[in-house]
């Protein structure tokens, strides 16, 4: 290698400076450099959940407060969670192997009559970033897709999410049909979409309304946190 040459080898950065750059890169949506510094820090002995913690959920918490902030917008934001999903694809099944702590399960959804799914994406995605496991049914649910999956899959957390004003009002039509069941308390049920607000939220007995993905991974954490503590 020149002088001149300054291009950053990952394998040569301590610990402590390749989680810096890991954070750099994602928050740069690098997914190559992502998949090379976890393997590099899998070498070197790092549990799989250390390396997850780390190196890929602050990286993408940092991602979630200047996205919040309006500092990085979506296509970013999708760019850095795409290079999380892949060090996520080599962690996960040594993450299985090792019994890693789990946050909790989330069911999320588009609602019925609704097709938009990029909100949703970047929630099921930060979601996964945060150490949740995440069942995605997609766009166009009826309430008894989400109630089969929240019982199927054991899951802790109800997603929906709508864009428009028109399909708003069937997150109702769910929580209704859940309290129906007398299964509605089991579950934390998080709604959100440009149209909502937290009034809309309150009225149709959601437990939180949250206005984007970094809201929804604190809100989430913040209710599971809460039942861990009740249990």
């Amino acid at each position: 290698m020149s002088d001149e040459e300054d291009d950053i080898v990952l394998s040569e950065l301590s610990n402590e400076e390749l989680v810096q750059q890991m954070h750099d890169d994602l928050y740069d949506g690098l997914k190559d450099e992502i998949l090379e510094g976890v393997n590099i820090l899998l070498e070197r002995g790092w549990a799989p959940y250390k390396v997850l913690t780390e190196a890929l959920v602050e990286g993408m918490r940092i991602v979630g407060i200047d996205f919040r902030d309006g500092i990085l917008f979506v296509p970013e934001v999708l760019l850095a969670a795409n290079a999380m999903k892949a060090g996520m694809g080599i962690l996960k099944p040594l993450l299985a192997e090792t019994g890693a702590p789990k946050q909790g399960k989330m069911v999320i959804g588009t609602v019925k009559g609704d097709i938009h799914d990029i909100g949703k994406n970047l929630v099921s995605m930060m979601m996964e970033g945060a150490g949740f496991e995440v069942v995605d049914l997609g766009i166009n649910n009826p309430a008894e897709n989400y109630l089969e999956a929240l019982e199927k899959e054991d899951a802790d957390i109800l997603g929906m999410s709508a864009l428009l004003t028109t399909t708003m009002p069937y997150m109702k039509v769910v929580i209704d049909e859940l309290k129906a069941k007398g299964v509605r308390d089991n579950y934390v049920v998080l709604v959100g979409g440009a149209p909502l607000n937290e009034e809309f939220g309150k009225a149709i007995g959601a437990d939180a309304y949250c206005r984007d993905a970094a809201v929804a991974v604190e809100t989430a954490k913040e209710y599971m946190s809460q039942r861990m503590h009740n249990q």
